[in-house]
């Protein structure tokens, strides 16, 4: 069996590397990858470029390599229309329709949706004027939260605590064009208290499959501080959804979306991902929709994972997803090393040092997945196995804002913490940020 995984960040490293565990499985093709999954076993990356359009180039690729299936990683595609394409042109694709993407794509459509069908979620209002968008701030007051409309690469979230905050960043995405066109409109928002978490679910267009719950670090500092970024860590299991929270999730949330997808004429299948405010009371409230496995949480509770990730993909596009899948009880914690000046800015050609050998990495109870990561002779990202030749070329550098994430599985989030810290203080390359209190809710739960 032939895999092609989309992507080239820590989510895709983590998917290729399930993916490549199973005996069935020949090559795992990873389009563009990165470092580390030019590394992995039976895994090898390869770069798709079509002037044209890229969804030709996937397809090209597909039937000129006996791929079976299909599994896309990030958003961008996604919202594109890549799984349309490829059933279209018959090739099995794992993820939603351009359609049910919008859940993403757009803040605006995804309120709207959540407020046609009865979803829990913050009050909101959406905007493409500067001044009407200060004048609700003005009557809502602070903290509040403004959101880029469109994809921004998990940064387009502000959370502003007083309003002058609030107006840098209307001014920021409307006037300013900081986002472009993902922050052409605004969706303004209702500030929720209460602990986050990740739901995130499989669905075939009909059956749900929910993975291991987990709770990701969005905050760029220490105590949960500084700007948003796409997470600096996660952990699973999430002590914060309880078996009631659970229900109330499967019953308030996923099971309206895929209902309501269902009437619409547009079945959901792939990945769902709702972040979730779960309050004082236990109630969900949705932040909101991904449409996709999310990055980081992909790579705790892959290493939780004990069922084969092909089969469950497999089973989905065939619309026999199972209702559960089989989770080692152990919780796993993911600490992400990101680059310096990240989120605002990334750095790139930094050598990194201290990666553990491959069989060391390979450790059942610890994994370093790459994300932004390329080999010193080659930033372009075309990593053959067959290239890295030379000790400089098997150099590994930074290519981006979040370069790993270091995961480890243990008998508790703490154990699991101070493994992953370890780890991590061990690596090293310049402007290295990361944040030493990942999963901190969970032991402070714990120790109360």
């Amino acid at each position: 069996m032939n895999i092609l995984v989309i992507g080239s960040g820590g989510r895709e490293h983590a998917l290729a590397w399930q993916c490549a565990k199973d005996e069935a499985v020949d090559n795992v093709y990873v389009a563009p990858g990165n470092a580390g999954t030019a590394l992995e076993p039976k895994c090898q990356n390869v770069v798709l470029k079509d002037n044209n359009d890229e969804h030709d180039a996937v397809i090209e690729f597909c039937k000129n390599n006996n791929i079976d299936m299909v599994i896309v990683g990030p958003e961008a595609p996604l919202v594109t229309g890549i799984v349309d394409a490829c059933r279209k042109a018959g090739i099995k694709a794992w993820g939603p329709t351009a359609y049910c993407a919008q859940l993403e794509g757009s803040k605006t459509f995804a309120k709207e949706f959540m407020a046609e069908h009865n979803i829990p979620t913050a009050a909101y209002q959406g905007f493409t004027d500067v001044d009407s968008a200060k004048a609700y701030i003005d009557e809502q007051g602070a903290p509040i939260v403004i959101k880029a409309d469109g994809l921004a690469a998990g940064k387009g979230v502000i959370v502003a605590e007083t309003i002058e905050q609030a107006y840098a960043a209307v001014d920021d995405m409307l006037a300013d064009n900081k986002f472009g066109d993902a922050g052409s409109r605004v969706v303004i928002e209702q500030f929720l208290q209460g602990e986050e978490a990740s739901f995130i679910c499989m669905i075939d267009g009909k059956n749900i499959l929910p993975m291991a719950t987990s709770q990701d670090h969005k905050r760029a500092f220490e105590g949960d501080t500084g700007p948003n970024t796409g997470g600096m860590g996660a952990y699973s299991p999430a002590p914060v959804v309880t078996q009631e929270v659970h229900d109330k999730v499967m019953t308030q949330v996923i099971q309206p979306v895929v209902d309501a997808m269902n009437a619409a004429g547009h079945p959901y299948t792939g990945f769902l991902y709702a972040g979730l405010m779960i309050d004082n009371a236990g109630d969900p409230y949705v932040i909101e929709f991904n449409c996709r496995f999310g990055d980081p949480e992909t790579q705790p509770i892959l290493m939780r994972l004990q069922s084969s990730m092909v089969d469950l993909v497999a089973q989905g596009l065939a619309g026999t997803l199972p209702a559960q899948a089989k989770w080692d009880e152990r919780p796993a914690l993911g600490i992400v090393m990101a680059s310096k000046g990240y989120p605002e800015t990334s750095s790139k050609g930094d050598v990194i040092t201290g990666l553990p050998a491959l069989d060391q990495a390979n450790d059942s109870a610890i994994k370093v997945f790459h994300a932004g990561t390329a080999f010193n002779h080659n930033t372009a990202l075309d990593n053959q196995k067959a290239d890295i030749t030379t000790d400089e070329d098997k150099e590994v550098v930074t290519n981006g804002g979040r370069v790993l994430c270091v995961t480890a599985l243990a008998d508790t989030i703490s154990d699991a913490q101070q493994a992953a810290l370890t780890v991590t203080a061990a690596i090293g390359f310049d402007g290295a940020q990361y944040r030493r209190d990942i999963g901190h809710h969970a032991i402070t739960r714990k120790d109360a």
